[in-house]
């Protein structure tokens, strides 16, 4: 069984049991029909935000913030660029690290510390989840340093290549650092998600367009990229329903606990909807991979009328 087999199973039971969370469905279909799909046209990383330059180093960039690209529950908080989300912040101000000063070398991130990250990311240091956002930052990288230190001899080349074209393979390799190890307990079964790990897939992707460092021969397994805005998309958009009392507690902005039975059902029926849907689509012969639709969904939640409702937050460092 593939990495993106137990991803798809995992969540299906999920689905199947869930207590909190359900997929309306019957309004996959009517939904899969009502999406732009024709419209999607070339997903690619926006080279406002992203540093897109010399081939080693641009691949150093996308491994680099794959490995810093969560801390949505701690956004509220981040000091963000002037009309710029907390995903965009971060992407810029790493940009602009990268084309001052190049790429963070492996000692250099396996010495990091949450000073550097306050200066890097343009944060100033308070008492409370923003401090607590920059040294789980530098913790990450530490990781990634002591990774490419340890196995690949302080290169990025080597790390990718090990994976052999292979986005299972890099995911196994990145799943060696903690913090992409994407896997929750629900009902005494494991549920799998590996979001961070299969997003830098995506992105190396997107960054080559689909060649070279950026060619994987899987990448098309992919699933939806569980994290809170997906979700809060599908929600939105009546394909999710919550119970009323998590609703109430989501939209009042109170924290969703990381690995909690609420938490766990938010994610995995998201990704559960997207193989219904993406499923829906091919029947209609409206051939779309699950990343498409994940950059479909996850662009349309950036658009004022899904800002307008409360996401859920959880302080996790999975997203």
């Amino acid at each position: 069984m593939t990495v993106f087999d137990r991803i798809r199973q995992s969540c299906a039971q999920v689905a199947q049991r869930a207590r909190f969370v359900r997929v309306a469905v019957d309004r996959v279909g009517p939904y899969a029909q009502s999406l732009p799909i024709d419209r999607l046209g070339k997903p690619q990383l926006d080279p406002r935000y992203h540093y897109l330059g010399e081939p080693e180093a641009t691949l150093a960039y996308i491994i680099t913030l794959g490995t810093i690209n969560f801390g949505s529950g701690y956004f509220p908080y981040l000091q963000k660029r002037p009309g710029l989300s907390g995903y965009f912040t971060i992407a810029s101000a790493l940009k602009d690290y990268f084309a001052a000063h190049g790429p963070l070398d492996a000692r250099t991130l396996a010495e990091i510390g949450p000073a550097d990250c306050h200066r890097i990311f343009g944060q100033e240091p308070d008492e409370g989840p923003r401090t607590e956002l920059m040294g789980l930052f530098a913790e990450a990288l530490n990781d990634l340093g002591r990774l490419l230190l340890g196995r690949f001899g302080g290169d990025f080349v080597r790390l990718v290549r090990a994976a052999d074209h292979s986005a299972e393979g890099l995911i196994s390799i990145l799943a060696e650092m903690p913090f992409f190890r994407d896997v929750a307990l629900y009902e005494g079964f494991e549920v799998a998600f590996y979001k961070r790990a299969q997003l830098t897939c995506a992105d190396l992707w997107l960054a080559f367009q689909g060649q070279g460092y950026g060619y994987f021969r899987d990448i098309d397994q992919l699933t939806i990229f569980a994290d809170n805005l997906v979700p809060h998309v599908l929600r939105v958009d009546g394909v999710l329903i919550y119970d009323p009392a998590l609703a109430g507690r989501i939209d009042r902005g109170q924290l969703i606990p990381p690995g909690s039975a609420e938490e766990v059902e938010i994610r995995a029926c998201a990704v559960h909807a997207g193989e219904l849907i993406g499923a829906e689509l091919r029947r209609a012969g409206r051939t779309v991979t699950a990343r498409e639709l994940d950059y479909l969904l996850w662009n349309r939640g950036q658009e004022p009328k899904y800002k307008a409702q409360p996401r859920h937050r959880t302080r996790t460092v999975f997203y």
